[in-house]
């Protein structure tokens, strides 16, 4: 029933919450209530609990009051999956936000963590770097900011080849049973106590002994990943996110349950690296060298990342500003500037002459009047090439990188590389992590051209050789821009298009999808479903076995947003 009750969800949350984490109202929740590139809707509250128990208690509240509870972090999911979708829900909505949650605990002298929900990659990143370690995934290839739990619950990742998608089966969660009932489940392998409040309350505060833990044979991380990826005779892509081999408890849960914790794995950093830019104007070669790396070589680079100039010069134009930042101010800064931007939204978008999305507009303006921000050489290579492979190895695969390139340039005359300098290498690998930036920025900076993003997230059989034309011509011809990259090695790409209103989005889509069907594609890769496609029969049967009431993000992956999904 909607609009039920709201008095007294008001009154429960005020007796749990200062009023400045309850927030209402259209202006005041319009940053939790929209996606950072699709997606918008509607919710009663959005609530920002500012410890474990406190993020108990109102699930509670919720669930004895019948809501519908969307949880997120930093809100950077990319399909929709961690907002609101519309205003078709049977039941109240409410949001609650975890970001306050960020506490990161080491375990076994760093070679664990256990990450709380609002703790993201980027300090998880410099809080092991005392260790000589690294976590799963760097930054996080699209989403700047993204939290550690959103990762683990979208099986996001796995462009760091040797270390797999996000994956865990440890982890603390509560779940709605047939009954309504709210349960706690701590599968960390931990013993924490046993009531909710004393679990959480020793988890937050680390009341248990971090270093002598007891064994468990349970993952904390995908580390047969490396292995699947080099079967290239397989018809079957090597991740995609209704791979039931990878949905387990909170690994791929995309928010149908409450995850207040998970343990990982964290990696020996490499004591040498080495980024390679290879380029050419015919991407076959690019297929050899993808084979040649999988087959022969001992130990796998780090990580093998394909850039079409369509993306590369997006980056280049759009991710410019947060490029500059992320340089010259580090990783740190961004959260601030986030909610600086949130509070400059909140502000200007009352007044009635101000323009949308103008803070981004300013800092993309800005950042136009600077000067070039990439390496003489690397720019050269652009100009060059419309195709770029960008392989990043460290320790004994360097030598075995080198050796491979300089063979294939040797036997080959229209494909060339670099052997990037330390600079260039963490500026060319920082241009491809703003990348996932310049679909949406586009479209801020042409609203004026109302257009739509259309976002495919794919992943390619493993024996796949045509992936440079399976696209239809058309899709290019309608667009009005596209964006091509991927994580070559496991043929996992990332197709952006823009349409102006003129376009039939519906059809478009389709075609589309019914030619990668044909392919043995299966989509979405690693940005889970979210409300832009449908859930698959393994994927939607997990979400009903863990959320048998559809109480936590109802309506994902094209399901029903009724309760008991009636």
């Amino acid at each position: 029933m909607r609009d039920d009750r709201l008095e007294e969800l008001k009154k429960g949350l005020s007796q749990i919450l200062d009023e400045e984490n309850i927030l209402s109202g259209n202006s005041q929740t319009k940053s939790y209530r929209e996606g950072i590139r699709v997606g918008k809707g509607i919710a009663s509250f959005v609530v920002l609990p500012q410890n474990l128990v406190q993020f108990w208690d109102i699930l509670n509240l919720c669930i004895f009051l019948d809501k519908i509870v969307i949880i997120q972090a930093a809100n950077t999911g990319l399909t929709g999956g961690s907002t609101p979708d519309g205003d078709t829900y049977d039941r109240d909505v409410v949001i609650i936000n975890t970001l306050a949650i960020d506490r990161i605990i080491l375990l076994n002298n760093a070679k664990q963590v256990i990450a709380l929900p609002g703790s993201t990659l980027s300090n998880l990143e410099n809080i092991l770097l005392d260790y000589g370690r690294e976590p799963h995934s760097l930054i996080g290839s699209s989403c700047i900011g993204a939290s550690i739990i959103g990762g683990i619950c979208n099986n996001s990742g796995g462009n760091l080849v040797n270390r797999g998608p996000a994956y865990t089966e440890l982890s603390l969660y509560a779940s709605v049973d047939k009954n309504g009932e709210l349960e706690l489940i701590n599968n960390l392998g931990i013993d924490l106590g046993e009531t909710p409040q004393e679990i959480l309350c020793n988890l937050e505060n680390a009341k248990f002994d971090q270093n002598n833990l007891p064994y468990t044979h349970r993952k904390a991380s995908d580390y047969e990943y490396k292995n699947r990826l080099r079967d290239m005779t397989s018809k079957i892509p090597a991740r995609f996110n209704s791979d039931k081999r990878r949905l387990y408890d909170s690994s791929g849960c995309a928010g149908k349950i409450a995850v207040f914790a998970v343990r990982l794995d964290t990696f020996i950093k490499p004591k040498n690296e080495q980024v390679f830019l290879v380029g050419t104007n015919n991407p076959g070669n690019f297929s050899q060298i993808r084979k040649e790396i999988l087959t022969s070589f001992d130990q796998l680079p780090d990580m093998a990342e394909y850039m079409h100039k369509s993306f590369f010069d997006g980056a280049d134009k759009y991710g410019k500003d947060t490029f500059l930042i992320i340089k010259y101010f580090g990783q740190r800064f961004m959260p601030r500037l986030f909610k600086l931007k949130k509070r400059f939204d909140l502000f200007f978008d009352r007044l009635p002459f101000a323009k949308k999305n103008l803070f981004e507009k300013i800092l993309h303006n800005h950042a136009q009047l600077l000067p070039d921000h990439l390496p003489v050489r690397i720019r050269q290579y652009r100009h060059a090439y419309s195709h770029l492979l960008i392989i990043k190895s460290s320790d004994l695969c360097i030598e075995e990188t080198r050796d491979m390139l300089a063979k294939k340039i040797n036997n080959t005359s229209d494909v060339k590389f670099l052997e990037c300098s330390q600079s260039e290498g963490e500026d060319l690998l920082l241009h491809r992590y703003v990348a996932g930036i310049a679909p949406k920025r586009f479209c801020i900076i042409n609203e004026d051209q109302t257009t739509s993003l259309l976002p495919l997230d794919v992943a390619l059989p493993r024996n796949n050789k045509n992936w440079h034309e399976i696209l239809p011509e058309s899709a290019f011809l309608e667009s009005e821009a596209s964006f091509q990259m991927g994580h070559f090695l496991c043929m996992v790409f990332h197709w952006d298009f823009v349409f102006n209103s003129e376009s039939d989005l519906v059809k478009i889509k389709k075609e589309i999808l019914s030619v990668l069907d044909k392919a043995g594609a299966k989509y979405p890769a690693e940005h889970n479903v979210g409300h832009l496609y449908f859930a698959e029969h393994d994927l939607s049967n997990f979400y009903k076995k863990i959320d048998p009431t559809n109480s936590f993000n109802a309506g994902i992956g094209k399901m029903s947003k009724n309760k008991y999904y009636a």
